[in-house]
């Protein structure tokens, strides 16, 4: 009998702690769904061609901008895209890891664990890797703010104390670049220290230098050959 009632006492507690981890694993899932929802929505808005046209404050200028030029349009939209689900994609993973950290401590606490030698585990490991892998976080965190920031984008022409040339590619880690020369050269985003974009300024390529202008030489002074004695004797001198 006291067995039985033990095993009730178990069950009623064991089913408790797996309702109230369910409810925790259910929230962490409708805020994962709606957030991610959210970002799907954002990256979507942020990735519709917008050209001036659509505003009002600027029909007067209509016929002039239509004669702009396509592929640059095209490539701005292509820049827009990209850059919006780069930041998209870093939303979401931000958003994962956060939802199952928070769902996951929830659920040990539903079932009575404690937590707390779990949480100072989990900062010395954080730790660790952050010393361990220093570089690799100054690029990840380099790439993201030059994201956000727009610095540069593909087919913008850059300016860094390594290279000059074309952006081909712009990840969170690294940018690669085609130099002038045609070399292809793989920057990490924590390196670049000192950058310029040359498709962003008003910047003007140097003239070849012009040839300077020769001076007109003075024509040489000729003596007329009748002054001029051609044989070695003496000249005769009137007494």
């Amino acid at each position: 009998m006291q067995a039985l009632l033990i095993f009730d006492g178990f069950d009623e507690g064991f089913w408790r702690s797996v309702t109230q981890a369910g409810v925790a694993l259910a929230i962490g899932l409708v805020m994962w769904l709606v957030c991610h929802y959210g970002i799907r929505l954002f990256v979507k808005r942020a990735s519709i061609q917008r050209t001036p046209l659509n505003h009002a404050s600027l029909r007067w200028a209509a016929p002039m901008l239509r004669n702009m030029d396509p592929m640059m349009r095209a490539l701005d939209n292509e820049r827009r895209v990209l850059r919006a689900r780069t930041i998209g994609s870093l939303l979401n993973s931000a958003l994962t890891g956060t939802v199952a950290l928070v769902t996951g401590f929830y659920i040990l606490l539903a079932f009575n664990i404690n937590i707390a030698p779990l949480l100072a585990s989990v900062g010395v490991v954080g730790i660790a890797i952050g010393f361990g892998c220093q570089q690799l976080i100054r690029d990840f965190l380099a790439g993201i703010f030059i994201t956000f920031e727009d610095q540069y984008g593909i087919g913008d022409v850059i300016v860094t104390s390594e290279v000059v040339g074309t952006v081909e590619y712009l990840g969170l880690r690294i940018t690669r670049v085609l130099a002038e020369d045609g070399t292809v050269w793989y920057l990490r985003n924590g390196e670049i220290l000192r950058l310029g974009n040359r498709s962003k300024g008003n910047y003007v390529p140097p003239q070849p230098d012009a040839p300077e202008p020769q001076a007109p030489q003075a024509p040489a002074a000729s003596t007329p050959a009748s002054n001029v004695s051609t044989s070695n004797e003496p000249a005769e001198t009137a007494e």
